[in-house]
């Protein structure tokens, strides 16, 4: 069916409505072979709280963006290929129901669909895209991906030292390694972690020992309370401003 949606006339209107509306601040996302399997509002586990945004499904890449107007007008364009992602099903926690993990060597982040059915059906569409291109391709699939950011609202003090208590003084940061929330004292080191950035990122204490040291490092478990059902996503204190996750 893809094949031959390709190069229909209603594909390439429905690419172009995207288009536009992310208007001039979006990437062009009509190419040759490109089709949009599918579009939907889910729930992005953003880093303060749980944000709505708007997913595009193509054929290779998955799309989506802050909504300003629905079905009119959308900004902060991501484009993830898909050839990077990997999926993984998140337990139901309180009021988060049907969630999945989105990986990828770069950027990884919990989403959650409005139900089951809708949830089910995203994770069929996406499966399919990508073993359909790495069919193609004859490549193998991503081994290695960004740790997902445990929310600030899971720590109130260091996940590391498990002492120092987050305050506006004590701000909390994120060790790109593991997706730990740390205080500042137990994330001074920075670390060149190539998928992710071509500067040296923050790292705790942790993983920097053992990214210096060239030792495994354990994979941490995705089975974590995503966000505690006590949580009514109340305001946080945190010193990562410069991720994308501070408005997204």
């Amino acid at each position: 069916m893809v094949d031959r949606l390709a190069n229909s006339e209603a594909n390439s209107k429905r690419i172009a409505v995207v288009e536009s509306c992310f208007g001039t601040a979006g990437q062009p996302l009509a190419i040759p072979g490109r089709v949009l399997i599918g579009e939907g509002v889910l729930t992005k586990l953003c880093r303060k709280k749980p944000k709505a945004r708007q997913f595009f499904l193509f054929n290779d890449i998955l799309v989506y963006g802050n909504i300003v107007i629905q079905k009119k007008k959308y900004n902060k364009q991501h484009i993830i290929p898909l050839e990077s992602v990997t999926i993984d099903t998140v337990a139901d926690e309180g009021d988060l129901r049907n969630g999945w993990l989105i990986k990828t060597p770069t950027k990884s982040f919990a989403v959650y669909a409005a139900t089951a059915t809708e949830k089910s059906e995203w994770m069929s569409h996406i499966s399919k895209c990508v073993s359909d291109l790495l069919e193609k391709s004859g490549k193998s699939p991503t081994g290695e991906h960004a740790a997902v950011w445990v929310p600030d609202s899971e720590a109130s003090v260091c996940m590391r030292c498990q002492k120092v208590k987050f305050t506006p003084v004590s701000r909390r940061h994120h060790c790109r390694k593991c997706g730990f929330v740390v205080c500042g004292p137990c994330s001074e080191k920075k670390f060149l972690l190539p998928s992710q950035s071509s500067k040296p990122v923050r790292v705790c204490e942790f993983c920097y020992e053992q990214l210096s040291t060239g030792a495994t490092l354990p994979v941490r478990s995705n089975s974590y309370s995503l966000l505690p059902p006590s949580s009514k996503f109340g305001p946080s204190i945190s010193d990562d401003e410069d991720e994308d996750d501070s408005s997204d």
